[in-house]
């Protein structure tokens, strides 16, 4: 079984991305701060945040306060849908780096694509009009890196015909819902799928088949989980706010899933369907 044992992946433009990362979703902006530099005392490099998390303020506290040269991190934000278009995209950029406090970012994202539901004639212009912008960050040196979030293949195609193509494509991703299709597109054309709510948001943990490998290596699920992800070549994104769990969900390196428990826990696939559809979801 071919998969990176590595504390981190290498993208398309030859950056380095740390593994795993460490994701702030649902965490606020006056608890974020300490969570953060539990996370970065704990060996994180990698903190992921977005302008719709409305945390990065106290994110960029904790960088500043954490004693770390910044090019020892790997700061990732992303562009919310009320910012769609290549204005509103480079506005997006210039707000959450402010709100950061860095004059660049890793890595920066489209959240969500725009999808035919709710554009059902203008979702391929919009999402290229953003990815223009993305474009013109990314050769200016305001973004280092740059990809999508929740993009299925139809959605990546109209990308795929512009001067950069996208270098990751963050997706929910978990036993139970690992997008076996998207997952194939994305590795035919040198995307690095990052794996967002890689403990399906808590809803495998009581799972008996990954309850049953977890006690044969001697780790607990969400390890496994996390394990999986790795050895599905995507690079997981993990959260807690507590700092116990922040250091287990990090040590995963020491064992290794046998291609027999890998293809056991492949075989979940849809037990935990995905919480949204990118090409239908609208949020209100």
């Amino acid at each position: 079984m071919e998969y990176s044992n590595e504390k981190y992946f290498t993208i398309s433009n030859q950056t380095h991305i740390p593994a795993p990362g460490f994701g702030t979703y649902l965490i606020d902006n006056e608890a974020v701060c300490q969570v953060v530099k539990d996370a970065l005392d704990a060996g994180y490099r990698h903190i992921d945040t977005a302008a719709f998390y409305k945390n990065e303020e106290g994110v960029g506290k904790a960088i500043a306060s954490s004693g770390l040269d910044r090019k020892d991190l790997f700061v990732v934000s992303k562009v919310w849908n009320d910012h769609r278009g290549y204005d509103a995209v480079r506005q997006s950029c210039q707000d959450s780096l402010q709100r950061l406090g860095l004059d660049y970012l890793d890595l920066f994202l489209i959240h969500w694509p725009a999808n035919p539901v709710e554009y059902p004639d203008t979702w391929s212009q919009i999402n290229q009009d953003s990815w223009k912008a993305m474009i013109d960050l990314y050769k200016e040196g305001k973004v280092k890196a740059i990809g999508v979030c929740n993009f299925l293949p139809q959605q990546l195609d109209p990308l795929m015909k512009m001067e950069i193509v996208p270098m990751v494509n963050q997706i929910e991703f978990h036993p139970g819902c690992t997008w076996p299709e998207t997952l194939e597109y994305c590795k035919k054309h040198g995307i690095l799928v990052e794996a967002w709510s890689p403990l399906g948001r808590g809803r495998v943990l009581e799972e008996p088949l990954l309850r049953i490998i977890a006690k044969d290596h001697g780790k607990d699920v969400a390890q496994v989980c996390v394990r999986y992800a790795l050895q599905k070549n995507t690079l997981p994104l993990v959260k807690s706010v507590h700092p116990d769990r922040i250091q287990s969900n990090l040590d995963v390196f020491d064992f290794e899933l046998t291609p027999n428990e890998m293809e056991a826990i492949d075989e979940l696939e849809g037990k935990y369907p995905a919480s949204r559809d990118p090409l239908t979801v609208v949020f209100k």
